[in-house]
């Protein structure tokens, strides 16, 4: 993919949440700004117009001219900081932006004739802030309405998509759901809760939370965690991926991602293995008692029949 730069609007009142600092509401146990941010990790330049404040990685900070000038005047201001031929554009309050979705703007942008793409949301209305914009045609626009009209400040997107040649993308509600309301904040909360996307949202998370690059296949160490639960213990199973993961990390230090992915899989199978050597001893073993018990006579503590007999005989002085 060839580099681009992003632009995150994180300005704005937000007056419709009574004024509250919307980028830095949690969906999920991660901030707003770094849930988009995530999305868009492999940017060249990225660039947050808006107050300061910590994120889940390095950005470069600027404000709009004048402060709550508006969306196009975010815009301007932080395309001055950025030199990449394509553009993306995103508001700070989408907390379901995808990787999938960024690729597909940033391939539709580049395309021959086109100035851009946008997504559309499920109402087919155009959403300028979910969008890849070619470098030099935004730069172009934005002068040409900054001259018509004096400045940026308090105008509408509108004037500047209505001018360039915008592929549009159909990315599904999760792109272009956006938090404007409190709402809108619940429902997302709720959302990631749902049955097949919690542990997903969850791992997401934890790798964000410890700063960890890593494809995780859950489904390898749930599998895993199983069979150290049924083949040892029940304990066994947390404290197992935990010793997986160390080992991993041994084994994979200074390595890529792919490789460190490769050594959690390694660690994960031979762990599996055993556990389940474990649980295979543990049937065999039973089912060799339960057979000596039945050729002796065993009674129910595991004693054998004819020895439990005398032992009787000799409490109570039977010859």
């Amino acid at each position: 993919m060839t580099a681009y730069d992003v632009i995150v609007l994180a300005g704005g009142a937000a007056k419709r949440l009574g004024g509250a600092d919307k980028p830095g509401l949690r969906v999920g146990g991660r901030a707003l700004l770094d849930r988009v941010l995530s999305a868009c990790a492999d940017a060249a330049v990225t660039v947050v117009v808006g107050g300061r404040r910590a994120t889940a990685r390095p950005v470069v900070w600027t404000r709009e001219v004048p402060e709550g000038g508006g969306p196009l005047a975010a815009l301007g201001a932080g395309l001055r900081l950025t030199t990449a031929e394509r553009v993306l554009v995103l508001s700070a309050d989408l907390p379901f932006l995808g990787r999938g979705t960024v690729d597909a703007l940033l391939t539709a942008a580049g395309e021959p004739g086109r100035e851009g793409a946008l997504c559309t949301d499920p109402d087919g209305r155009d959403q300028p802030l979910v969008a890849a914009y070619r470098a030099e045609p935004l730069r172009r626009e934005l002068a040409l309405i900054a001259t018509e009209h004096g400045s940026l400040a308090g105008l509408p997107l509108r004037l500047l998509t209505a001018e360039l040649d915008l592929a549009r993308i159909d990315a599904g509600f999760d792109a272009s759901f956006d938090c404007d309301t409190w709402d809108d904040i619940a429902a997302a909360r709720a959302r990631i809760r749902e049955h097949g996307a919690v542990l997903d949202e969850w791992i997401t998370s934890v790798k964000n939370e410890l700063g960890i690059d890593l494809d995780v296949d859950t489904a390898l160490l749930l599998d895993l965690a199983r069979d150290a639960a049924h083949g040892v213990a029940r304990p066994a199973a947390p404290l197992t991926t935990f010793l997986v993961g160390y080992a991993a990390a041994r084994a994979s230090a200074g390595a890529d991602p792919d490789e460190a992915a490769a050594a959690v899989a390694e660690a994960a199978r031979k762990a599996t293995d055993l556990a389940l050597r474990w649980e295979a001893e543990a049937e065999a073993s039973g089912g060799e008692a339960a057979g000596a018990g039945s050729a002796g006579g065993g009674t129910a503590d595991g004693t054998a029949g004819g020895a439990g007999r005398d032992a009787g005989r000799e409490g109570t002085g039977t010859p």
